[in-house]
C-alpha cells in the first residue's frame, strides 16, 4: 500500500510524494498543492488578484490563460477545479479532434445531471480551428462546462471573437529571477542539499531557465546528476555540462525592452550597422523571430511610412519568408528587411496624421458627414437632401471635384503633411496641386 500523501503545507510548494513510488521528476514532485503556493503570478493570485477575487465568490467563469510555457497555466487550472469542487477534465488541441470534444461534452452533460460541474481544460487551445472553437460556445453558454483554455499565442489573433466574448483572458508572466530562485530554494529543501554552483553559476542557471519554472527545475536536476562529490561548478563549467548557454538578456525583463528599443532607434536613425548589431544580439539571445518580424513591420509603418511604400511590403515578405524557411535560414530575411528600413527615407507623417485624426474623431465623433456625400436610397432621404449636389469626381475634367467632405460643424482639417522626402515628395506635389484646384474652384463658384 502506498504511503499516505501529506497534507498541503504552507510552504511555497508542498513536499508531496510517496517514498515507495518510483522516482519522479523534480518538477512533478514540486508541483503546487494550493493556489497560494504558485510562484510568479502574484498579479492574478495575490491578495487582490483577479482569480483571488473570483474565488471569494465561489464561482468561476470561463477563462483563457495566455502566457509562455512553464508559468503554471495547467497547474492553476487543476487547482481552480479543486477550489471550486469541479471535476477536472483535460484535453490537448494537439491530439484531440471533433470526436474527442463531443465525448468530453457528453460526459460533462451526464456529470451535470448528477449535480457535478466540469472544468474543461484545453491545452494549446489556439490550435483548434475556427469551427472547433465554435463548438465550445453552446456548452459554455448553458453552463455544461467551465472552459479554461491555455495558449502561448496572442488570443486576439488566434481565438474566435465569439469565444473571447464569453471568456476572460488572464495573462501569465514569465518567472522573474526572484521566482526562479524560490523554486531552486524549495528544490534544495526537498533534496536536502545545495546546488553545487558558485554564485556566478547560480545566476547563470537562473538565466538559463528563461522564465520557465519547469525548465528551471529540470536544469537543477541535471546539475545534481552531473556533480561529483564535493564538486562546485563555475559558470563556464555549468555551460559545458548542460550544453546550454545563458541568454544574453532576459526576454521578460529590461534587456528585452532595451534591445528592441535600440534596434528601433537605430533603424529610425538610418544606421544599418547598429541595427544589424542589435538584431543579431536578439537572435543570439533566443528572441522569438516572429516578435522581431512584427516589430520590424511596425517600424515600416511608423518611421518610413509613405516615404517608401515598398517598406511595408518588404517587411511582410520577410515575415512570410521566415514562416517558410524557419530558423536559422529565415533570420536573413528579417535582417534584409532591417537593412532596407535603415537605409530608406524616413517619414512619420502618416503616423502623426493618424494620431491627429484619431484625436479629432474622439472630439467630434457625433458630427454627421455633409448630406451631399450620403447615399439616398429612399424618397424620404432624397427629400431631406441626402446626396443633393454631390459631384462624381470622375466626371470632372481633372478627376477632382474639390468638394468638402468634412462635417460642416468641423470645417476642413489638415492632418497629413508629407515631407519633401522619398516618395512623399510626389505625394506632396499631388496634394499641392489639388489644393490649388480647390482654391480655383472656390474662387470661380
Amino acid at each position: 500500500m502506498s504511503a499516505k500523501r501529506p497534507a498541503p503545507s504552507a510552504n511555497l510548494f508542498a513536499a508531496a510524494g510517496m517514498e515507495q513510488d518510483a522516482p519522479r521528476p523534480l518538477p512533478d514532485r514540486l508541483r503546487p498543492r494550493a493556489l497560494s503556493d504558485v510562484v510568479g503570478q502574484e498579479h492574478i493570485l495575490g491578495p487582490d488578484g483577479a482569480l483571488t477575487r473570483m474565488l471569494e465568490t465561489r464561482t468561476l467563469g470561463s477563462l483563457v490563460f495566455w502566457g509562455p510555457p512553464g508559468t503554471g497555466k495547467t497547474t492553476v487550472a487543476r487547482l481552480l477545479a479543486d477550489a471550486t469542487e469541479l471535476h477536472f477534465e483535460q484535453i490537448s488541441a494537439v491530439f484531440s479532434g471533433v470526436a474527442d470534444l463531443k465525448k468530453a461534452f457528453d460526459a460533462a452533460r451526464a456529470r451535470r445531471e448528477t449535480g457535478k460541474g466540469t472544468l474543461l481544460f484545453v491545452d494549446e487551445v489556439h490550435r483548434f480551428n475556427r469551427a472547433q472553437q465554435d463548438s465550445f460556445l453552446p456548452v459554455m453558454e448553458d453552463g455544461t462546462v467551465v472552459l479554461i483554455g491555455a495558449t502561448t499565442e496572442n488570443p486576439s489573433f488566434e481565438l474566435n471573437a465569439a469565444l473571447l466574448s464569453r471568456a476572460r483572458v488572464l495573462v501569465f508572466h514569465s518567472l522573474d529571477a526572484a521566482a526562479v530562485e524560490k523554486l531552486f530554494a524549495q528544490a534544495e529543501r526537498i533534496e536536502g542539499k545545495k546546488l553545487p554552483l558558485d554564485e556566478e553559476a547560480r545566476a547563470a542557471l537562473v538565466r538559463m531557465a528563461d522564465g520557465d519554472g519547469r525548465a528551471a527545475l529540470t536544469l537543477a536536476e541535471e546539475v545534481w546528476r552531473s556533480a561529483r562529490p564535493d564538486e562546485i561548478f563555475n559558470a563556464a563549467q555549468l555551460q559545458d555540462i548542460l550544453q546550454r548557454r545563458a541568454p544574453i538578456y532576459d526576454k521578460s525583463a529590461d534587456g528585452h525592452y532595451n534591445l528592441i528599443s535600440a534596434l528601433h532607434k537605430s533603424v529610425r536613425g538610418s544606421d544599418p550597422d547598429a541595427a544589424l548589431y542589435y538584431l543579431a544580439r536578439m537572435f543570439d539571445a533566443g528572441e522569438d523571430p516572429l516578435f522581431l518580424a512584427r516589430r520590424v513591420v511596425r517600424m515600416a509603418v511608423e518611421d518610413i511610412g509613405l516615404a517608401d511604400p515598398q517598406a511595408l511590403v518588404i517587411c511582410n515578405a520577410a515575415k512570410d519568408a521566415y514562416d517558410f524557411l524557419g530558423s536559422p535560414e529565415g533570420e536573413l530575411a528579417i535582417a534584409q528587411a532591417v537593412i532596407y528600413l535603415a537605409t530608406a527615407p524616413k517619414s512619420n507623417a502618416a503616423y502623426k496624421a493618424f494620431g491627429a485624426a484619431t484625436r479629432a474623431a474622439k472630439e467630434g465623433g457625433s458630427l454627421l458627414p455633409p448630406k451631399h456625400i450620403l447615399n439616398s436610397p429612399t424618397k424620404l432621404m432624397q427629400a431631406e437632401g441626402y446626396g443633393a449636389g454631390y459631384q462624381y469626381d470622375h466626371d470632372t475634367a481633372e478627376g477632382f471635384s474639390g468638394q468638402d467632405y468634412f462635417p460642416e460643424a468641423l470645417g476642413r482639417q489638415t492632418f497629413y503633411n508629407p515631407p519633401d522626402r522619398g516618395f512623399e515628395r510626389e505625394i506632396r506635389k499631388r496634394l499641392d496641386y489639388w489644393a490649388k484646384l480647390r482654391r480655383d474652384k472656390a474662387r470661380d463658384a
